[in-house]
């Protein structure tokens, strides 16, 4: 029997591949509430990926999606923090405030699940959603989940995580990244 690399893995269970165009995309935001039936639709849409790749591959550290990476040019997203934590839904996110203090962790992309990266990112940002009613959200989210979220708005703007790496960083393979002892965890990221 033959592994099955893990980019090929995602790409299997309907997940967007690197190199793809939509990725490099700015996502259309909704306009709502008009587009509230659209807006559940395609919400709907990323939990049951979220469920068919929670089914093959496990997510200690929360995971999330972008609409993007299922084919989808659109402004959501969804966040699964680690635990018992509720999901968390962003519809046209938009960071408002970031914090000075940055924090540089590995990270790991379901459109490019071969390889891990450095990237620095805010331990605190301010995001500003948009409710399903129209209505403008405001949350402040940190440290780990800050970290989460922030990967999957990068989405929605068409940027990677590897957009965020210093210069001279290069992302390494998902097996040596197991070996270097550095995983992140939501607490302490």
């Amino acid at each position: 029997m033959t592994d099955v690399r893990p980019s090929q893995q995602m790409r299997d269970l309907g997940v967007v591949q690197h190199g793809a165009g939509i990725l490099a995309e700015r996502a259309r935001a909704f306009d709502l509430p008009a587009e509230r039936d659209e807006a559940e639709r395609i919400t709907d849409e990323l939990f049951t990926a979220m469920e068919r790749i929670g089914q093959v591959h496990p997510f200690a550290k929360g995971m999330g999606i972008a609409a993007p990476q299922i084919g989808i040019a659109r402004a959501s997203a969804v966040v699964q923090p680690p635990g018992d934590a509720p999901a968390i839904i962003l519809l046209n996110p938009r960071i408002t405030t970031r914090s000075e203090e940055m924090d540089e962790q590995h990270e790991g992309c379901l459109s490019f699940f071969d390889v891990r990266g450095l990237a620095p990112r805010p331990l605190k940002i301010t995001v500003e959603t948009t409710a399903l009613t129209g209505e403008a959200v405001t949350t402040v989210y940190e440290r780990g989940l800050a970290r989460l979220i922030h990967h999957e708005i990068d989405h929605l703007d068409g940027l990677l995580y590897t957009s965020r790496m210093l210069p001279g960083v290069e992302p390494i393979p998902v097996d040596e990244y197991r070996q270097t002892g550095r995983a992140w965890t939501y607490e302490e990221a």
